[in-house]
């Protein structure tokens, strides 16, 4: 499929969105829910592509992870990070909202930018490369695995491997669906979005936060 992810998350998606402070609660209905026969090959990448391609003021949807997915398949369009347009390919990804690359430049930065464009300018920066910042991608991306809400719920206190190599742990609190990345310092993201494209072999949860694949 070439580049589908010219093709942006849209409303019917964003509807799903849940506050993290309810994600307990929601999962059990969620879990409830009779499984389909077989898992279809929409692909994350055509569902998260699916408003079109364009920076926005819309802080909740996922504009900023498609530009990076963009640039680094652009770059190296032989990165794992193309998985995410294969539909036939199981994953689970966990996918920062906008909000959470400009909550990521302000804990290095200092302060938040005010637009989409502004946050993807400074994240580049911090990144330094391509590579950098396909490190970090993958990092959010479990290959392999569709882990639905239920699945993700009873993970609790085990560690995920992810396509980057590294690993985070899940935690369940009062306060939601906690991921424990490797930097000790900065605070944890939860999910704020459940089961993006469920039903299908690809699966995502929208998060708060950057996961940071290294301490800094």
């Amino acid at each position: 499929m070439k580049h589908a992810l010219n093709r942006r998350l849209g409303a019917t998606i964003l509807g799903l969105a849940v506050a993290a402070t309810t994600g307990l609660a929601t999962a059990p209905a969620q879990a409830a829910a009779p499984a389909q026969a077989k898992a279809g090959d929409t692909s994350l990448a055509e569902v998260l592509g699916a408003d079109g391609q364009k920076l926005d003021k819309n802080w909740g949807d996922f504009d900023l992870v498609e530009a990076a997915v963009f640039a680094v398949l652009d770059a190296k369009p032989g990165s794992p990070v193309g998985l995410l347009a294969d539909g036939d390919t199981r994953l689970t990804a966990f996918v920062p909202t906008d909000a959470a690359f400009r909550s990521f430049v302000q804990s290095i930065k200092g302060y938040a930018p005010k637009t989409e464009a502004k946050t993807l300018k400074q994240v580049v920066k911090i990144a330094g490369s391509i590579d950098t910042i396909e490190t970090i991608l993958l990092y959010h991306v479990v290959a392999g695995k569709t882990l639905t809400s239920p699945k993700v719920l009873a993970a609790e206190g085990d560690k995920v491997t992810t396509a980057q190599g590294g690993a985070f742990r899940v935690h369940i609190g009062k306060g939601g669906v906690f991921l424990v990345d490797k930097d000790r310092d900065a605070a944890n993201p939860y999910v704020v979005v459940l089961d993006v494209n469920r039903g299908n072999k690809q699966v995502a949860h929208g998060i708060n936060r950057v996961l940071r694949p290294v301490d800094l």
